[in-house]
This record gives C-alpha cells, sequence and structure tokens, in this order.
C-alpha cells in the first residue's frame, strides 16, 4: 500500500501541473488558451498505448519495476515538456502519459493479492485517493513555485520529485516482484503490437457486466479529463480569475475528490452495491458541470462550493470503479482486465478534451462544452440505472 500510494502521490503531482500550467505553455507555443486540450489528449493516447501494449512489461518485470520504468518515462516526458518548440511539447505530453499509465493494473495487481475482500473497496479507494491528493499539492505549490524560480527551474523540480520517488520505492521491488506472470523478453516489441486492441476487447468479455463498467469509466473519463484540463484555463481566461487564485480553486477540487474517494469506497463496502452508486454518481456529477458553470462567474465562496462538488462526484469514481473491475475479473486476469478496461476508459479521455477544445473555439465559450460534457454524463447514469433495474 506505501508503495503504490506514494507513486500514485507523485505521479498524480507531476501530470496535474501541466494543465495548471496551461496559459504558459500554451503562451510558449503561441498556441490559444484552449489548446490545452490538445496537450492532455496526447497525454491521453500516451496513457491508452501503454494499456494496450504493456501487459507483458507487467508479466515481465513485476509491478513496482514496472511502476519505476514509468517514472523514468514521467521524468523524460516532464524535460520534453519545459522546451519552447510546441513539437517536443506535444511529444513530451505522449511519453508523460506512458508513464502514467502503469499506475492501475500494477497497483491493483499488488493490492488484490492481500486486500481483504470486506475492505476490497475501501483499500483500492485509498490508493486512488493519491491521484487527487497530487493534484491538490500540484495546485497549491505550482503557482508559487513558478513566481520563485520560473517557469523552466520548476518543471525540473518536479522531474527531481519524480526521480526521488522512483529510488524510494526500490527497497520494495525484490520483495513485490517475486510473483511475476510470463517471462518474456520482447516485451517493449509488444508496444508495437497490432493486436493490442482486440485483445483488450476479449478481455473485457470475459464477464457479462465488464462492457457496462466500462462504458461507465469512459464517460466517467471525458468528465474528469475536461474538469481537469480546462477549468483553470476556463477560470483565467474566461472569468478574469490570476493563476494563483485558479490553482486554489484546482486544489479545493482535487482535495475534495481525495475525501469522496475515501468516502465512497467506505460506503460500497457497507452497501455491497458497488454498479448502483456508480450510476448515481453519474447524475451527480452531471448536477455538479451544471453548477460549476453557474457559479464560475459568482463570489468566490459559491464557486469554491462548486469546484468541491464536482470535485467530489466527477473525480470521485476512481477507487470504487478499480475495485468492482477487480472483483468482476478471473483471478488470473485481474491486470489485464484493469488495462483494457482503463484503456477504454482513456480513449474518452484523449477523445473528451479534443471535442472541448474544437467545441470551444467554435464557440469562442468553454460553456457549451462544459454543457455537453454533463449531458453526456446524465445519459449514461440514466442508462446504468434503467439497466440495473430489470436485474
Amino acid at each position: 500500500m506505501s508503495a503504490t500510494l506514494l507513486v500514485q502521490v507523485v505521479s498524480s503531482f507531476a501530470a496535474a501541473a501541466v494543465p495548471l500550467l496551461g496559459p504558459i505553455l500554451t503562451q510558449r507555443w503561441n498556441l490559444p488558451p484552449e489548446s490545452i486540450g490538445y496537450v492532455s489528449s496526447a497525454v491521453s493516447i500516451g496513457i491508452c498505448w501503454c494499456l494496450a501494449c504493456g501487459g507483458p512489461m507487467l508479466d515481465h518485470h513485476g509491478p513496482i519495476r514496472t511502476l519505476q520504468i514509468g517514472l523514468a518515462a514521467m521524468c523524460l516526458g516532464l524535460i520534453l515538456l519545459s522546451q519552447p518548440i510546441a513539437a517536443l511539447g506535444f511529444a513530451g505530453a505522449l511519453v508523460l502519459g506512458l508513464g502514467t499509465a502503469p499506475n492501475n493494473p500494477a497497483g491493483s495487481t499488488m493490492l488484490m493479492r492481500t486486500a481483504p475482500p470486506t475492505h476490497r473497496n475501501l483499500i483500492f479507494s485509498i490508493r486512488q485517493a493519491g491521484v487527487p491528493l497530487g493534484g491538490t499539492i500540484a495546485g497549491v505549490s505550482v503557482a508559487p513555485a513558478v513566481a520563485a524560480l520560473g517557469f523552466s527551474h520548476t518543471i525540473w523540480l518536479i522531474a527531481a520529485i519524480v526521480l526521488l520517488s522512483l529510488l524510494a520505492v526500490q527497497p520494495f521491488q525484490k520483495r513485490l516482484d517475486m510473483e511475476r506472470g510470463p517471462a518474456n523478453r520482447q516485451w517493449a516489441r509488444m508496444f508495437l503490437s497490432p493486436s493490442a486492441l482486440r485483445r483488450a476487447a476479449e478481455v473485457i468479455r470475459s464477464h457479462p457486466s465488464l462492457p457496462l463498467i466500462t462504458g461507465m469509466g469512459i464517460s466517467f473519463s471525458v468528465a474528469q479529463t475536461s474538469v481537469q484540463a480546462f477549468t483553470a484555463t476556463y477560470l483565467v481566461t474566461q472569468h478574469g480569475r490570476s493563476l494563483a487564485e485558479a490553482g486554489y480553486f484546482m486544489a479545493v477540487l482535487l482535495a475534495a475528490s481525495t475525501v469522496s474517494r475515501i468516502a465512497l469506497g467506505w460506503l460500497a463496502d457497507r452497501w455491497r452495491r458497488g454498479l448502483l452508486l456508480l450510476g448515481l454518481l453519474l447524475l451527480a456529477a452531471s448536477a455538479a458541470v451544471v453548477l460549476l458553470i453557474w457559479s464560475a462567474a459568482g463570489p468566490s465562496w459559491a464557486l469554491y462550493c462548486s469546484v468541491a462538488f464536482i470535485g467530489a462526484t466527477s473525480l470521485g469514481w476512481n477507487g470504487v470503479y478499480m475495485a468492482e473491475l477487480a472483483r468482476l475479473a478471473p483471478p488470473t486476469q485481474i491486470g489485464d482486465v484493469t488495462s483494457a478496461a482503463n484503456l477504454f476508459g482513456f480513449t474518452g479521455s484523449f477523445c473528451g478534451p479534443l471535442i472541448f477544445a474544437f467545441i470551444a473555439s467554435r464557440t469562442a465559450s468553454f460553456d457549451w462544452p462544459y454543457l455537453l460534457v454533463a449531458a453526456q454524463l446524465a445519459a449514461c447514469g440514466v442508462f446504468v440505472l434503467w439497466r440495473r433495474s430489470w436485474r
């Protein structure tokens, strides 16, 4: 738990810094503000690529070594992002995504070996709480670091923190990597395998409920990535907030998500109806997105309340989702099922910001794409509750 939580927090801290630095990045690259959505999509492409093709890497190296390889890739991605050339920046975002992707399958594989079934949702949710916790730390620290050190030095500082976490988990490597899958020295070549998507689809069909929960993950991923990618830029460029103030709003959003993930995991363990809880959360997240639009131009206290609500709903689902995937997966395929479901989920993370950015550029407003995000959440929630009501 300590090893996976540390990596989750640090990886999320590094990834969350990118949208927070969106106004600076797009200005350095001479691109319009909504182009930060394309950066987020590049990160999602990297995540999808690794989730589709990284299974043999996890089997060959074991979970801890796989996490360390991911952290090394994140360091390289951050260094490329620090360059003032847009092409290098987008390449860095892709590599950053490659480095972020191993967290869920590697972490789920380790926790499923040891987590007692009666507390599985809570334990998975505690680990997933590391995602918004890392984002919260980024929200309160990145803008002050830029003011004190400058943009480039801040990026290098974040890369150094990632490198230190890579070294910190080394003592766990020998013990936790003892139980590996089949060795495959061709794992690197598998990253270019065209059969990866077909294998992922076959894995999702291994249980009748997996396609439904995978669809829920896609809907949540569209909302989560859009909220994280655009909210800071939305508040700065459309509502005149400062970069530091936007960082505080994002910190509140992510802090609320941290608390929500743990609370929802506890509730799912007590209620024992994780899929129904996720369906209700879809509807709550839709309402939260609409509330964000309504309160963005209002007083700060109202905006703080709305971002806390949206953090608790549209970013609070992951722990219950991961635990349900692990519960439904065949015992020997937990890593494969988690990778496959997250692969399809991150297609939503890829497409969501692209569509969001396109609509924002055509309407000259962020409001309409936010409403579209809310609509797809509501539609998915209604469908899920309708399907579950007939069982």
